[in-house]
C-alpha cells in the first residue's frame, strides 16, 4: 500500500505540469456519437393487414394501446369541420352504453380513452387493461354517433369559432393556410359557421365507414404486456375487421409567389402586430435533409438562445419572443417564422426578420452555435428515450413514414455529422425570403407605413380572401369638429331632452358564450347607475350621484382617478355628444373620413378638460354616432385599445336609443341587446343606491 501512494505521489507533479500546458481557451473536440440502444420493438401483422408493435416495459403495472388510421388529408368542401367534430364525436357513445355510462365504465376501470378523426387510444392498470381494451374495441366498431352529443359539439365549435374571429394569431393561421395551399387543398381550408352548420351524424358516420380500415391502421401496445398477451387481445377484438380499398386522392402542389408578398389583415383594435414569414417546402420525413436543417433552425430561432429571440427581444425588445420552424409533412412541408410586436415596431422588426434570413443564407455560423444548437437536439433525443412511449412512437414513424430500419440508431450520429458548411447550404435551400408570403394581422393604419419597401402589399380578410385596402377620405373644408359633433347631437334628439326627466334602458350582455342582464338609470342632471348581473348576483355596478362616482366589482370597491371619474361622469349624461358641447373644456378635431362597416363617418378626435384623448365616428349621412375608440392601459401587457359599434337607433319621445351596442376589446367582445326602454317613469334620488 505505502508503495502505492508513492507511485501516486510521484506521478502528481507530471499530471500538474501537463495542466499547465492546456490551453484552456480552445474546447476540446467534440468526442464521436456514441451508439445508441433502442428499446425492443416486437411486431407482427393480422390477416386483415393491421399492423401491430409491442413495447414490453415491466416499470409500471400499466398498459397503454393505441390504434392510428394512416389515411391521407382530406378536403372537407362544405363540410370543412366534419373530421374535428367526427373525432370528438367518436367518444360519445355505444349502441350499448351512452356516454355517460362510458365514462362511467372508463372512470371504474381507472383509465382512460381519447379520441380523435385518425385514432383511438387509452391505458390502464395491468389488471384492468383487458377491459379497458375492450371498451375501446366497443367504441371502435359500434359507435352511436347521438345526435343530442352532435349538438353539444357543433355548439361547441361554433362558439370556438367565434373567439377566434377576434384572436389575431387565429387569424393569422387561417390566412396563411389559404395563401399557402389554397381553397382546393385540404390544409387551405377554412372552418366556418356555415360549413360546421352543415355536418350530419349520417357524414361522421360515411368518414369511418370509408376510411377507417385496418390495411391502412398501425395497433400499438406500450407497458406490462407480452407479445403473445397483445397478440390475444389484437385478434380477438380487431382480427375481424374487414379490410378495404380506402380513397388516395390527389391534390395540386402549392407553390410559392414568384416575388415577396406583404399580407395584412386590417384589425383596428390590435396594439400589437402578429407577423408570419411562411413559405411552402419540398420537404418530407425521413428526407436526409431533415436533421440538418433542424440543426439550422435551432439556430435561427428554435428556442430562447436563437438569433431571432435574441436580436428581436434580447436587442431591440420589440417582442416577448421571435420563433422560427421546418416542418416536414407527407404532402408538403413549410417554414414558418413568427412574433408579435408593438405597432410601432412592426415595420423595424420585419427589417431584422428579412436580415437574420440573409445572414443565414450567406454568413457561416460559427462552431460555437453549431455545437449549441448539435448538443441541443441530441440531448432532447436522449431524454426522450426515459419514455417506453418513445421506442413505440419510432417504430410508428418508421412503418408510417417509411423510414429506414436504423434511422433512430443513426440519428447522434447524423446529428453530430452537421457542420457550419451544411447549416448554410440547408438555409439557403429553405429560406427563401424572394418567395415568401409575410403575413401581419394589425392596425393597417399603423403598421403599413414602410412595409411596401419588403414587397407588393395586398390586403385580406379574417378568412383570407383578398380585400380592397382601408381609404380614408380628407373632410371637407367647412367641416369642423364641432359642426360634427353638433350634427349628432341633434341626430341623436338634444332637442327631446327639455322633456326627459329620466331614463331607464335595460337588455342583456353577451359575452364569451354567457348571457348576462345589464340596467341602466338615468334622473337629470346627473345621476346614473348601471349594472351588470347574472342569474340575480351583482358582477359590477358604476354609480354617479350628486358628484360622487364609485365603481364595484363582485363587491369590491375599485379606486377611480380622476380620468375614470370624468368619463364616469360623461357616461351620466342621456346623451354624451350634447354633454361634450356644453361643459367647457372639450376639443373637436376631425381627422378624416373612413369606413364604419361599410358608410362613410366622420373621425373626430375628442379631447376632454382633464386631457383624455378618444375618437368618435359619426355617419356622413345622418349624423348619427356608429363607433367610438378610446385606449386603456393595461398594465404590464401595455395599451388596450377597446372599440364600440353602435347599431338600430330607435326613437324614444325624440331619443335617439342604439338596440345593439358590441364592445370589442380584442380578445374580449361584448353584444348589449336593449330589451326595454323606458322614459319619465318617475325615478327619483332615493332609486339611486
Amino acid at each position: 500500500m505505502k508503495r502505492f501512494i508513492l507511485t501516486l505521489l510521484l506521478l502528481a507533479p507530471i499530471a500538474i505540469w501537463a495542466q499547465e500546458n492546456i490551453n484552456r481557451t480552445v474546447p476540446p473536440p467534440p468526442a464521436p456519437a456514441k451508439s445508441i440502444e433502442i428499446g425492443k420493438t416486437e411486431k407482427f401483422t393480422l390477416p386483415n393487414g393491421l399492423e401491430v408493435i409491442v413495447v414490453r416495459n415491466t416499470k409500471l403495472p400499466r398498459v397503454s394501446a393505441s390504434l392510428t388510421v394512416n389515411r391521407d388529408p382530406l378536403l372537407e368542401g362544405n363540410k370543412a369541420g366534419l373530421t374535428s367534430m367526427a373525432g370528438q364525436l367518436l367518444r360519445s357513445g355505444t349502441t350499448t352504453m351512452n356516454k355517460a355510462a362510458l365514462d362511467d365504465a372508463i372512470d371504474f376501470l381507472g383509465g382512460n380513452i381519447y379520441t380523435s378523426s385518425t385514432s383511438i387510444g387509452g391505458s390502464a392498470l395491468t389488471a384492468n387493461f383487458k377491459k379497458l381494451f375492450t371498451i375501446m374495441a366497443d367504441i371502435t366498431f359500434h359507435p352511436s354517433f347521438p345526435a343530442d352529443e352532435l349538438e353539444k359539439i357543433r355548439k361547441k365549435e361554433l362558439s370556438a369559432l367565434a373567439q377566434s374571429k377576434d384572436d389575431p394569431n387565429s387569424i393569422a393561421g387561417n390566412v396563411v393556410s389559404r395563401l399557402l395551399y389554397s381553397a382546393n387543398h385540404p390544409y387551405g381550408e377554412i372552418e366556418t359557421d356555415s360549413t360546421v352548420k352543415n355536418v350530419t351524424a349520417a357524414n361522421i358516420k360515411n368518414y369511418f365507414t370509408i376510411y377507417w380500415k385496418p390495411n391502412i391502421s398501425y395497433l400499438v401496445f406500450v407497458g406490462d404486456i407480452t407479445k403473445e398477451e397483445a397478440k390475444e387481445l389484437a385478434e380477438t377484438y380487431f382480427g375481424k375487421w374487414q379490410q378495404a380499398d380506402v380513397p388516395k386522392p390527389k391534390y395540386p402542389v402549392p407553390s410559392n409567389p414568384d416575388k415577396p408578398i406583404i399580407a395584412i389583415v386590417d384589425r383596428p383594435v390590435s396594439v400589437q402586430s402578429v407577423i408570419n414569414f411562411v413559405q411552402t417546402e419540398p420537404f418530407k420525413p425521413g428526407d436526409a435533409d431533415v436533421i440538418p436543417v433542424r440543426v439550422m433552425n435551432n439556430i435561427l430561432g428554435g428556442g430562447a438562445s436563437s438569433r431571432l429571440f435574441m436580436n428581436l427581444r434580447e436587442k431591440h425588445g420589440f417582442t416577448y419572443g421571435a420563433y422560427s420552424a421546418v416542418n416536414p409533412d407527407k404532402l408538403i412541408g413549410s417554414f414558418n417564422a413568427e412574433a408579435s410586436v408593438r405597432n410601432e415596431k412592426t415595420d423595424s422588426a420585419v427589417g431584422e426578420f428579412l436580415k437574420e434570413f440573409e445572414l443565414m443564407r450567406s454568413t457561416p455560423v460559427s462552431e460555437s452555435e453549431v455545437e449549441l444548437s448539435k448538443n441541443t437536439l441530441s440531448g432532447a433525443f436522449a431524454r426522450s428515450l426515459e419514455n417506453p412511449a418513445t421506442v413505440a412512437n419510432f417504430a410508428l414513424n418508421e412503418a408510417i413514414y417509411h423510414l429506414p430500419s436504423d434511422y433512430y440508431q443513426n440519428y447522434l450520429k447524423n446529428i453530430a455529422a452537421v457542420n457550419a458548411g451544411t447549416v448554410m447550404e440547408m438555409a439557403k435551400k429553405y429560406i427563401q425570403p424572394q418567395h415568401m408570403y409575410t403575413v401581419i394581422v394589425g392596425n393597417a393604419k399603423q403598421i403599413v407605413n414602410g412595409l411596401d419597401k419588403y414587397g407588393t402589399i395586398q390586403y385580406y380578410d379574417v378568412e383570407g380572401n383578398t380585400v380592397a385596402a382601408p381609404v380614408t377620405k380628407q373632410a371637407d373644408a367647412g367641416v369642423t369638429g364641432k359642426t360634427v359633433i353638433e350634427k349628432a347631437a341633434a341626430a341623436m334628439g338634444n332637442a327631446a331632452l327639455k322633456d326627459i326627466k329620466d331614463l331607464e334602458i335595460s337588455g342583456t350582455a353577451g359575452a364569451m358564450g354567457q348571457t348576462l342582464q345589464f340596467n341602466q338609470k338615468y334622473l337629470l342632471p346627473d345621476y346614473f347607475e348601471q349594472t351588470l348581473t347574472i342569474q340575480g348576483m351583482l358582477l359590477q355596478k358604476q354609480l354617479t350621484k350628486e358628484g360622487t362616482y364609485s365603481v364595484s366589482a363582485q363587491g369590491q370597491e375599485q379606486p377611480l382617478k380622476d380620468d375614470d371619474k370624468e368619463e364616469l361622469a360623461e357616461n351620466a349624461a342621456m346623451l354624451p355628444d350634447e354633454y361634450y358641447l356644453s361643459k367647457n373644456g372639450y376639443t373637436f378635431t376631425v381627422k378624416d373620413i373612413e369606413p364604419v362597416e361599410g358608410n362613410d363617418a366622420y373621425s373626430v378626435e375628442i379631447k376632454s378638460p382633464g386631457g383624455r384623448t378618444f375618437t368618435n365616428y359619426y355617419d356622413v349621412k345622418t349624423g348619427l354616432k356608429v363607433k367610438s375608440v378610446t385606449e386603456k392601459d393595461a398594465g404590464p401587457a401595455g395599451k388596450m385599445v377597446i372599440q364600440t359599434y353602435y347599431h338600430d337607433y330607435k326613437p324614444y319621445n325624440g331619443l335617439m336609443v342604439p338596440m345593439k351596442t358590441i364592445v370589442d376589446q380584442g380578445r374580449l367582445k361584448i353584444e348589449l341587446d336593449v330589451k326595454d326602454v323606458k322614459i319619465n317613469q318617475g325615478l327619483k334620488p332615493t332609486d339611486f343606491k
